[in-house]
C-alpha cells in the first residue's frame, strides 16, 4: 500500500529547519521526499498533514519498559507521545539472564520496580523469544544489565567479584549480545552493582562486540558527578566502546549549577577521542525505588536482610543518621498495596503521627520494599544546560508500566514536553534541532541505520504533531494523562495512532544490532 503525505512541514531528523515536503510511502518504507507538487498526486492514498509537522518516530533512549510486551493491556504511554522505538534494559536492570541459584533474588530486586512477572525464562535468548511471541507496541531495543549479570554470578553480596565470576559475567554478556542485546548498562547506585569497582566494569565492557555500547547510570550524580563522569570515560576508553551517560543531572541543592562543568568534562573526553554522549529528561524531579535512600551497606544480602535491618533498633539508630532529611521532597509514586501514593514522606508522617524517618521506615516495611518515589532534586538551569548541549539525546527514564499508582509524569509526557516547553515556550532548542535530538541523533548512536530520518529507503516510522499545541498534560500529583497535539503515528507505514487515540494493534518489532 502506498501513502502520499502532503501539506506538512517535514522535520527530517537531521539538524535542520523543517521544510514543506511531500512524503511518499511504499509499503513499510519511504519511497520519496520532495518539495510540494513534485510527486504525482495519484502516487498513493492521500494523507493530509496541513498544519502539522511530520517527523521520524521518536526514539526513547532511556526506558524501563522491559516488561511492556508481557502486559495484558497494551502499554500506550510512549506510542501516544509519538515514540516508536524504546531502548530498554537501562540502569543495570534487565529481566535476564536468570540462574536458578539467584532467581528469587532477581525477582525480589526487580519487584521493587516491576509488576509481578512469572520468570519463565532463563537465558537472554529465551527472554527475547517470550517477548517476541507476545508482540511489541513500540520497537524494542534491549540492553543487558550489569546488575543482573553480577547478581547471576555473585548474588546480592557486598563484596568484590572474583576473576572467575568476572569471566562468567563476560560469558553471560556475550550470550546476551549474541541473542540481540545492543550493549550493557550499569546502575551504580543500586545493589548489587553499587559494590562493583571500575576494574569490574572495564573487564565486562571488554566483552562487548565491536559496535555495541556501555550505558551508565553513574555512581554519583551529586557531589561526585565529575568523578563519576571520569569513571564512565575510563570504561569507554579502556574497552574501546561507546559510552552513553544516562539522565545527566546535578542532584541535590548543594550541587546545583554542576551540569555545565559536567558537560565540559564530557566535551573534553570527546575531544580526546572517547565516543561518549548523554541523555536527559525534561523535568527537575527524578524517580526511582525508595530503597535508594538507604546506604549501600544496609542492602547487603537482599530483601529479607534489608527488612531485618529495618526492624532492628540498633540499626535504625544508625540509619536515622545516614538516610538524610528533606522528606518533603520525596513523593511516593507507587506501592505494592497502593497505600501512601501521592503523598510526600513528610505528609505521610503527619498522617501516621510519627516523624518523617519513622514514616520512611514504615512505608518500606509495610510495602515489603516495593515502593517507587519521585525525588525533587534538580534545578531548571542545569536541565536547560543539559538540553542545550549538542550531544544530548532525550530519554524518558519512565519506570516500568503496569505498576499503577501515580508514576512520574515523564512516563506520559517527555517528548511532547520537549516540544512544548523547551522549543515553543522557552526556545532552548529550535524545532529542527529538538527533533534531531529525539530521532536522527539517537538512531545513529544506537546503530538503528534504517530509522530516525524522513528519507528515501528508511522505515516509515513517522509522527505528525501540531507544533503550536503539542505539550504534556500531567503533573506530579496527577500524572496519568496522555499528551496533547499528537495527530497521528505510523509504524512501518501503518497507522497505529489517529487523532491522539491508540488503534489497538501491536506493530512494533524487536530491532537487531548491526
Amino acid at each position: 500500500m502506498s501513502l502520499l503525505v502532503t501539506g506538512g512541514l517535514v522535520a527530517s531528523g537531521l539538524d535542520e529547519p523543517p521544510a514543506p515536503r511531500d512524503v511518499l510511502l511504499d509499503g513499510e518504507r519511504i519511497a520519496a521526499v520532495e518539495p510540494p507538487g513534485r510527486i504525482p498526486a495519484d502516487a498513493g492514498e492521500p494523507v493530509d498533514a496541513t498544519g502539522l509537522v511530520v517527523a521520524p518516530g521518536f526514539v526513547d533512549v532511556h526506558s524501563h519498559a522491559d516488561n511492556a510486551p508481557l502486559l495484558g493491556a497494551d502499554d500506550t504511554t510512549k506510542i501516544l507521545q509519538g515514540v516508536t522505538t524504546e531502548v530498554v534494559g537501562n540502569c543495570g536492570f534487565s529481566l535476564a539472564p536468570v540462574v536458578p541459584e539467584y532467581r528469587s533474588d532477581l525477582a525480589a530486586l526487580c519487584g521493587r520496580l516491576f509488576p509481578d512477572l512469572d520468570w519463565r525464562w532463563s537465558s537472554f535468548h529465551e527472554l527475547l523469544g517470550t517477548l517476541d511471541a507476545a508482540g511489541y507496541v513500540t520497537n524494542y531495543v534491549p540492553l543487558v544489565g550489569h546488575g543482573t549479570l553480577r547478581l547471576a554470578v555473585a548474588g546480592m553480596a557486598d563484596r568484590p567479584t572474583t576473576p572467575d565470576e568476572r569471566a562468567r559475567m563476560g560469558e553471560l554478556l556475550r550470550e546476551a549480545t549474541d541473542a540481540g542485546a545492543f550493549g550493557v548498562s550499569s546502575g551504580l547506585i543500586y545493589p548489587p552493582a553499587v559494590w562493583s569497582d571500575t576494574e569490574e566494569l572495564v573487564a565486562l565492557a571488554r566483552h562487548l562486540p565491536e559496535g555495541r555500547l556501555y550505558a551508565t547510570h553513574m555512581r554519583d550524580e551529586g557531589a561526585g558527578l565529575l568523578a563519576s563522569i571520569d569513571e564512565a570515560v575510563t570504561v569507554g576508553r579502556a574497552a574501546g566502546r561507546r559510552v552513553q551517560v544516562s539522565h545527566l543531572k546535578a542532584a541535590g541543592e548543594p550541587n546545583w549549577g554542576g551540569v555545565p562543568a559536567a558537560l565540559d568534562r564530557l566535551d573534553a573526553a570527546r575531544a580526546a577521542g572517547v565516543p561518549v554522549a548523554q541523555d536527559a529528561y525534561p523535568y527537575t524531579a527524578s524517580s526511582t525505588m525508595l530503597t535508594t535512600r538507604l546506604p549501600a551497606w544496609a542492602q547487603d544480602g537482599g530483601d529479607a536482610a534489608v527488612l531485618d535491618r529495618l526492624a532492628d533498633p540498633v540499626t535504625l539508630r544508625r540509619l536515622r543518621g545516614e538516610c538524610g532529611d528533606e522528606w518533603d521532597r520525596v513523593l511516593i509514586a507507587s506501592t505494592a498495596d497502593h497505600e501512601f501514593e501521592g503523598s510526600t514522606v513528610e505528609e505521610t508522617a503527619g498522617l501516621l503521627g510519627v516523624d518523617p524517618f519513622d514514616a520512611f521506615v514504615e512505608i518500606l516495611r509495610s510495602e515489603r520494599l516495593r515502593v517507587s518515589a519521585v525525588l525533587f532534586t534538580m534545578h531548571e538551569d542545569d536541565l536547560v544546560a543539559a538540553l542545550a548541549n549538542a550531544h544530548t539525546m532525550v530519554g524518558s527514564d519512565g519506570l516500568p508500566p503496569g505498576v499503577g499508582g501515580r508514576p512520574h509524569p515523564r512516563l506520559f509526557g517527555t517528548f511532547p514536553r520537549v516540544l512544548g516547553r523547551y522549543v515553543r515556550q522557552r526556545a532552548v532548542l529550535d524545532l529542527g534541532t529538538a527533533v534531531h535530538r529525539m530521532t536522527g541523533l539517537p538512531a545513529a548512536a544506537f546503530g538503528l541505520t534504517d530509522r530516525g530520518l524522513v528519507a528515501p529507503g528508511r522505515v516509515a516510522d513517522l509522527v505528525a504533531f501540531d507544533a503550536a499545541e503539542v505539550t504534556d498534560v500531567g503533573d506530579y500529583r496527577d500524572p496519568v494523562h496522555p499528551p496533547r497535539g499528537i495527530a497521528w503515528v505510523l509504524q512501518a507505514g501503518a497507522p497505529v495512532v489517529r487523532d491522539g487515540r491508540w488503534l489497538g494493534v501491536r506493530r512494533g518489532r524487536r530491532l537487531l544490532p548491526r
